[in-house]
């Protein structure tokens, strides 16, 4: 691969990395621009090229990571959606799936969120598939024109279908969208769930169609502008775009399934977590990724980030999780992640007497107070600053104003809890810490894992300066802060594969299919389901090349609802194969809930994923100019102020070891290294530090 260029857009920064041929990388850190997030990366573009001296057009490639998807949900920006289902279920959306959580358990005057399309945008027409896929009830047609004629005199922007048991036949989803495009305006968008995600369970299929549907318009809006902005610039790379699982799609392909986009900046870092530690040997990782509105965490094991086929978007929870029923469920792969509302924006505030921070941000614009651009809110990064664990010289565009960082404090935590600045902030800083540290518990130990043998690897501005008393939280003895860590996840953005993965129901006992006597038909139906799969992820991915072909099934046990994913081996699907993939089942089940059970089990979805490596070339490591150490400078470190060395990290040299307390500065980010600690750079300039428990 030649020159590749990445952008991850954030709610507080833009983060832009260059990869060359030689694989060395450049990276530019902007404000993010809400208003229009292509006026900040165009920024960060300019910058990276012309710090690198590559003309436009030697660019091969780039790769972007945007919220867009999750901002246009939570947000409702979305375009205007017409909702189409079966005859009975007009009311699916309204009902919903409602869990109730937290303060609001106790609120007396509760009131459930508006639908996300009003029932006067939502039709049903006459028809019925039955669960095995026959059609009981053909499709109403002079039904179905004349819902068609109603839609069209909305003038929706888009129209979603999902129909009963279409994941096993489609046949009046198609038809039915059909009827629908005949009668509105040429190009308009309309999405059935059995193109998006044929898989059973009909509320979270129509509010992932719907979903696609109502982001879709903005995103391929959004892409046209940045492809155009791009080419005026001389960039006339083709465009890429970080979905959810880890992988990119091409730019049409992403804007067609917008929905697969959802958790696109945060599937990136732990891509670079991956990544960077597959380079050092390090298999099982935890990815901490702290930006400046949040905070994220995700696992890494044997090498491979966790999967999950369904997630919430705008969900509530405790502790960093997000509980079904709170936000809008989601059905395509994601990256398991967990998010808290910490960060460096993060604003603090008094409540009757209690001090909280967060999940209110202050963002871009006007950002913390330090930054000087008219905000006055105390923030994380303040009290960072002001306990003297943030370089003034700030994150490369401007720099830092410890005194505008005391007022803030002072006048908004300090004075209404009658502390000093310095205690207030530090009990700002603690409290980020707890908050943060929830998203760890929730990928770890609330699942049953000790986090005491693995890597925290920190990505993100604000990560390093918070990422070992973490660890220390957790009896975490290793931490990884990787090269170029505060834009960490721009630079797994690089190295991500284009992927695609197609599912679609397929409900089989695994006794059917292991039984020497009934398992040749159902083994032999399974086999071409995954067949189809995967010829339609290929074309997808509009190519021939062979690339890698990941198999698996979902699996549950016969009378519950939720399943586990098991990945198939490569080659012909026998009946040894599919109990070998029931036997790691029943260890995954035992992992996750303690309980050893062997009753039976079926299957319920079949899956595959196509994945082209990217070819982009391995970051090498730079050459090292600048001065070994920069003097001291006061931290507030366990209850005092020490003065401690200062390195820049351009100082740090393969080899060098750099004990704590000390600070490692770098334009975007900073590192502390508190007492009892030690860190090696290794031969790539990554920070392997250790201490704590070991």
């Amino acid at each position: 691969m030649g020159i590749t260029l990445a952008s991850d857009v954030g709610g507080t920064f833009t983060d832009v990395v260059l990869a060359g041929t030689d694989g060395r990388v450049h990276v530019a850190k902007t404000l993010t621009t809400p208003a229009d997030p292509t006026e900040g990366l165009l920024r960060g573009v300019e910058q990276v090229l012309a710090a690198s001296g590559t003309p436009p057009r030697a660019v091969d490639r780039f790769v972007h990571a945007t919220t867009l998807a999750t901002n246009v949900i939570l947000e409702r920006t979305g375009v205007p959606v017409a909702f189409v289902t079966t005859r009975g279920f007009r009311s699916m959306l309204a009902l919903g799936r409602r869990a109730r959580v937290e303060e609001e358990r106790y609120d007396l005057a509760f009131e459930p969120p508006e639908p996300p399309v009003p029932l006067t945008h939502t039709f049903a027409v006459p028809e019925r598939i039955a669960a095995n896929g026959a059609v009981l009830q053909p499709l109403d047609e002079d039904a179905a024109a004349r819902v068609a004629d109603d839609i069209a005199s909305l003038g929706v922007s888009a129209v979603a279908i999902c129909l009963l048991h279409s994941y096993l036949n489609p046949v009046h989803e198609n038809r039915l969208a059909d009827i629908i495009t005949a009668r509105l305006p040429q190009g308009t968008p309309v999405v059935t769930s059995s193109s998006v995600w044929p898989e059973l369970g009909e509320y979270e299929r129509a509010t992932t169609t719907l979903m696609s549907a109502y982001v879709g318009p903005v995103m391929a809006a959004y892409l046209r502008r940045l492809g155009g902005r791009l080419r005026a610039l001389g960039v006339t790379a083709p465009v890429h775009v970080m979905e959810s699982a880890g992988g990119v799609l091409p730019a049409a392909l992403a804007a067609a399934r917008a929905v697969y986009t959802i958790e696109s900046g945060p599937a990136a870092g732990v891509i670079a977590a991956a990544r960077q530690g597959a380079r050092r040997g390090l298999a099982d990782l935890i990815s901490f990724d702290m930006g400046g509105t949040t905070a994220k965490a995700g696992l890494v094991r044997g090498g491979r980030p966790g999967i999950t086929h369904e997630f919430q978007v705008g969900g509530k929870g405790s502790f960093g999780g997000r509980r079904p029923g709170t936000g809008v469920p989601i059905k395509v792969p994601a990256i398991d992640l967990a998010e808290v509302g910490s960060g460096g924006g993060s604003i603090a505030w008094v409540d009757a007497g209690t001090l909280r921070v967060g999940p209110r941000s202050a963002g871009a614009d006007p950002g913390p107070a330090c930054y000087g651009r008219g905000g006055t809110l105390p923030t994380v990064t303040d009290a960072d600053l002001v306990l003297g664990h943030l370089d003034p010289g700030g994150f490369g565009e401007f720099r830092l104003s410890p005194d505008l960082a005391r007022a803030a404090i002072a006048e908004h935590v300090a004075r209404p809890l009658g502390v000093g600045v310095v205690e207030a902030a530090a009990a700002i800083h603690d409290i980020a810490n707890a908050q943060m540290g929830a998203a760890i518990h929730v990928v770890t130990v609330r699942r049953g894992i000790d986090p005491r043998g693995f890597t925290l690897v920190a990505l993100g501005g604000a990560a390093p300066t918070h990422v070992v008393r973490l660890a220390e939280r957790f009896g975490i003895g290793r931490v990884l802060v990787p090269p170029q860590a505060g834009v960490g996840s721009a630079v797994g953005l690089l190295y991500a594969d284009l992927a695609i993965e197609r599912a679609r129901t397929f409900l089989a006992p695994v006794s059917t299919l292991v039984s020497c006597s009934a398992s040749r038909d159902t083994l032999g139906e399974l086999a071409s389901v995954l067949a189809d799969l995967e010829r339609a992820a290929r074309a997808d991915l509009e190519t021939g090349e062979p690339g890698t072909v990941v198999r698996s099934l979902g699996m549950r046990f016969i009378g519950q609802a939720h399943a586990f994913t098991v990945e198939l081996p490569s080659g012909p699907v026998t009946p040894e194969v599919v109990q070998g993939a029931t036997d790691e089942f029943y260890k995954r089940y035992h992992e996750s809930y303690g309980i050893e059970l062997r009753d039976p089990v079926e299957v319920t979805t079949a899956r595959v994923r196509v994945v082209l490596p990217s070819g982009s070339v391995t970051s090498t490591h730079t050459a090292r100019h600048g001065p070994p150490s920069d003097g001291t400078r006061p931290v507030w470190l366990d209850g005092a102020f020490r003065d401690v060395p200062v390195h820049p990290r351009d100082g740090c040299a393969p080899g060098t070891e750099l004990p704590g307390p000390c600070l490692v500065t770098e334009p975007q980010c900073s590192l502390l290294i508190p007492p009892g600690w030690r860190g090696t750079v290794d031969r790539d300039g990554a920070l392997l530090l250790e201490g704590g428990t070991t």
